[in-house]
């Protein structure tokens, strides 16, 4: 069974609680989609570290229950 955005969602926001998050359905099929995530927490990060924190976030669901999901991360306006 595929994960909802829903789900996606909750599972980053429990992760980075300050992140503001956007979630995408890119196929239409409710199995592929793409994340934008906006958190201070990425501040002084690689992207690679940025991609990895969301991941973490995700509790080994990426490539098993979630099959894809693009991520875009991003820092906060100031």
């Amino acid at each position: 069974m595929a994960m909802t955005a829903e789900d996606i969602e909750k599972l980053i926001k429990d992760g980075l609680p300050d992140a503001e998050i956007e979630i995408i359905d890119l196929a239409g099929d409710g199995d592929h989609y793409k994340a934008i995530i906006t958190s201070a927490l990425f501040e002084g990060k690689s992207r690679i570290q940025q991609h990895q924190l969301v991941y973490a976030a995700l509790k080994g669901n990426m490539g098993g229950v979630l099959h894809a999901l693009a991520l875009e991360t991003r820092l906060p306006a100031s």
